[in-house]
């Protein structure tokens, strides 16, 4: 017999009403002392923790934005609009869910679903910090392997070889030492996971560990790193299609603009509607692509070097006074851990998440590493913060590579900044949070606000390795550390406690070094 036959509950009802909400949040409170056993957290976060609507912190958004940066299948596209039906916003690669065009964007389905989700709980359903019942868990092994490999196939590759330029060839090191570390601390957010069946997303880990303090700290650092990613795109997008169009300017009146401003403001233009987009299906369909633009940019590389310019050597074997700026740029490389609890409480067999870990970040370090040293050696000290921008445009494969960054930046924008979008339209109050005129007014903001810091700080680099060395560092390195000593501190033996302080400890020196080099480097070009 089916869910909704034995509660009685008639789903045609699009809203309920307060009593009813509040009703709602008695039974999922209830529902909480009776599966006391199915789920607990650790005594020490008890009182921070309680499970249901009334309780539900902020952000709850958060699963469903990620999910769709792993990769979907094409739906349908249209833009923001009000509908009376329910469903959701996209689909993970592995969900085999359906949504129509009537979907609501966002502000029917985190409120209702969240809400009302509890009350149809079964014996053999668990429940998660959000109150919301765990999706299916549909991902194959080798579905989540493309989604971790896709997470990782960033932008970070395109400035490897000037890593390498900035701290020497033995900064290659650093490379493979922080794949390993960023590997193993993402085996840590598993076992996070695991000690209790009602986490699902890295915000629930941060509730579990800290509270609702570490809930929202480690949220609002993980929307910053998106946001630092939508603002590294304006100026990829800039500075390679001024490669194309090098004397595209405007001078009007007082106002004069070079190529790359100009083409900040066009490629943001282009960007604008894709972000007003209600179902981002299509655009995740297009970034699933990610490990086949990566694979596509290496080839061109190396096709310029083999057939045309040819390889040198140079270069210096260690340059300390910049290896900061190396370590941050490494450190961006393997930012994927907001993704990771996603694709882990996705799978099928989530104990074979280590091997997918370990498949994904091979892949990442055998790429990084191949286009940091062809690039380095094709280029020499003339390598810029991106490889792009040194391909001759006369040749055909310098082209296709710039061809794919600009694609590839278009279709991942509106999917990176999406979580953020969401996570603020969460805060505003529920007469205008179901207005999509305010949604829009919210998007076109964002988009704006990261138009303008790519133009005030016009840096690749430098504002790769400033997110890589604060951002980054935190979330893949520091709070994993901090948050699996928290949950399981009384579980562990002394080489476990030792091992994760000391990776903290390094993390935390390494953010401060690269921090600071990274500032005082955007500060010195400012000048």
């Amino acid at each position: 017999m089916k869910i909704d036959e034995d509660l009685g509950l008639d789903r045609e009802d699009a809203f309920q009403t307060d009593d009813e909400e509040n009703r709602a949040e008695r039974v999922c409170c209830h529902v909480e002392d009776d599966t006391e056993s199915d789920f607990t957290f650790p005594s020490r976060n008890s009182s921070n923790n309680c499970i249901g609507a009334n309780n539900s912190k902020w952000p709850q958004s958060y699963r469903k934005s990620m999910d769709m940066l792993k990769g979907t299948a094409p739906q349908s596209l249209s833009f923001l609009k009000r509908s009376g039906a329910t469903g959701s916003m996209g689909s993970s690669s592995c969900n085999n869910d359906e949504s129509s065009l009537g979907t609501p964007f966002i502000f029917d389905t985190i409120l209702d679903e969240e809400v009302h989700t509890p009350v149809l709980l079964t014996s053999d359903q668990s429940v998660s910090v959000n109150g919301s019942i765990p999706s299916e868990k549909q991902c194959s092994f080798t579905q989540a392997l493309i989604n971790g490999i896709n997470v990782l196939s960033g932008i970070g590759l395109l400035t490897t070889p000037y890593a390498v330029k900035e701290g020497g060839w033995f900064s290659l090191t650093l490379l493979i030492i922080f794949g390993i570390i960023a590997c193993y601390t993402g085996v840590l957010l598993k076992r996070c996971l695991e000690s209790s069946p009602g986490l699902q997303t890295y915000p629930d880990i941060g509730q579990a560990a800290f509270g609702v303090a570490g809930r929202l700290m480690i949220s609002v650092i993980l929307y910053a790193e998106l946001y630092a990613a939508c603002v590294e795109y304006v100026i990829m997008m800039s500075d390679n299609l001024s490669m194309i169009f090098p004397t595209t300017n405007i001078h009007f009146a007082e106002i004069y603009l070079d190529a790359p401003q100009v083409f900040a403001i066009i490629g943001t233009l282009i960007i604008l509607p894709t972000v007003w987009l209600r179902d981002l299906s299509l655009l995740s369909y297009i970034s699933v692509g990610g490990v086949g633009a990566s694979i596509l940019m290496v080839l061109c590389l190396l096709w310029v070097g083999v057939d045309q310019v040819g390889f040198h050597r140079g270069g210096t074997a260690l340059n300390l006074a910049n290896l900061p700026i190396s370590v941050g740029i490494y450190s961006f490389c393997y930012a994927g851990h907001s993704v990771f609890p996603n694709i882990y409480s996705s799978m099928r067999e989530p104990s074979l998440f280590p091997f997918v870990l370990i498949g994904s970040f091979m892949f990442c370090w055998t790429v990084c590493t191949g286009v940091a040293i062809s690039g380095f050696l094709i280029f020499g000290d003339s390598v810029e913060s991106q490889f792009t921008l040194n391909m001759p445009m006369k040749f055909l494969a310098s082209k296709i590579a710039v061809c794919t960054v600009v694609i590839i930046t278009v279709s991942k924008y509106a999917l990176t900044l999406t979580p953020i979008a969401l996570s603020l339209e969460e805060l505003v109050s529920s007469t205008w949070f179901r207005s999509y005129g305010v949604s829009i007014l919210i998007r076109t903001a964002l988009v704006i606000s990261t138009l303008v810091v790519a133009m005030t700080v016009p840096f690749f680099a430098f504002v790769m390795a400033l997110a890589g060395s604060l951002l980054a560092m935190l979330i893949t390195i520091i709070f994993p550390c901090a948050c699996y000593l928290s949950i399981l501190g009384d579980r562990l033996n002394k080489l476990q406690i030792t091992a994760c302080i000391c990776i903290a400890v390094l993390g935390l020196v390494i953010a401060c070094l690269g921090t600071y080099s990274s500032i005082i480097r955007i500060a010195g070009r400012l000048d």
